[in-house]
């Protein structure tokens, strides 16, 4: 096919809204976890509070791994991440395999922890219930002061925000040009944009509140410094397994990352 600069169709470079992907690009592939036993039982998630995925949250990232192995979209991943916490590293493992068999894999791709990854850190809240957290620590209200940590010992959501774009330059830095996958949680989803989109005050604490559903796609194309969002909330690989009933459900549960 033809490339539009070519033919002398495409609107002049300072007028264009679809911009052109360099092959020296890196891709960033953001996998929200499945449905984690935090999420379902109100959990602050932390190391000590996570748990792991539920069975639902194992069939959820099986889904995308199907999908993922049939498609071949992350057949040429370069790099596999996960954060700390258990319900991502499981997530990665159920992925694993579509990064792997096909034809040019990289049979030794081994996933890789990574602590920048995870949600926000909690501190003492770690392995509280909700209603426990607001008894021991009282109302928190991050549209009011971003810069209020959750509980002692632990994240603001300005600083989690600042420590997740922090992270993301690092793994850019450290895969140029190629395509790493990142089994992390809907905060590092939400701070991604919130860091690397023109969002005003997006490093000073504003919020999306976004409804980013378990084992989605976020992907970023990153080219010489300039962050293009390619896709965000992916979860199409979910509309023949999700019931017009348990849809809300997917997305909502998400306050522990």
């Amino acid at each position: 096919m033809t490339d539009d600069k070519e033919t002398g169709t495409a609107p002049p470079a300072g007028l264009r809204t679809v911009g052109a992907s360099s092959p020296d690009a890196t891709r960033l592939v953001l996998v929200r976890h499945g449905e984690a036993v935090c999420n379902v039982n109100g959990i602050c998630g932390g190391l000590a509070g996570c748990q792991g995925l539920t069975d639902r949250g194992r069939d959820q990232v099986a889904v995308l791994r199907d999908r993922l192995m049939a498609s071949g979209e992350v057949r040429a991943a370069t790099a596999l991440y996960a954060s700390l916490l258990p319900r991502a590293r499981e997530t990665a493992e159920i992925l694993r395999p579509a990064l792997l068999d096909h034809p040019g894999g990289h049979k030794d791709l081994a996933i890789v922890t990574d602590c920048g990854l995870c949600e926000l850190h909690p501190g003492d809240a770690d392995n509280l219930s909700w209603a426990e957290y607001t008894e021991a620590f009282g109302p928190l209200d991050w549209d009011v002061d971003p810069d209020q940590p959750i509980a002692p010992g632990g994240e603001s959501w300005s600083g989690f925000v600042r420590r997740v774009d922090g992270t993301l330059d690092r793994l850019v830095a450290d895969h140029p040009g190629g395509l790493v996958v990142v089994a992390c949680h809907a905060g590092v989803i939400e701070a991604s944009l919130l860091a690397k989109m023109p969002v005003v005050g997006g490093l000073d604490g504003a919020r999306l509140k976004l409804a980013t559903h378990h084992a989605s796609l976020t992907t970023w194309e990153v080219d010489q410094g300039r962050w293009r969002l390619l896709g965000y909330n992916d979860g199409a690989h979910h509309l023949t397994t999700v019931s017009a009933e348990d849809a809300p459900d997917v997305s909502l549960r998400q306050s522990a990352g």
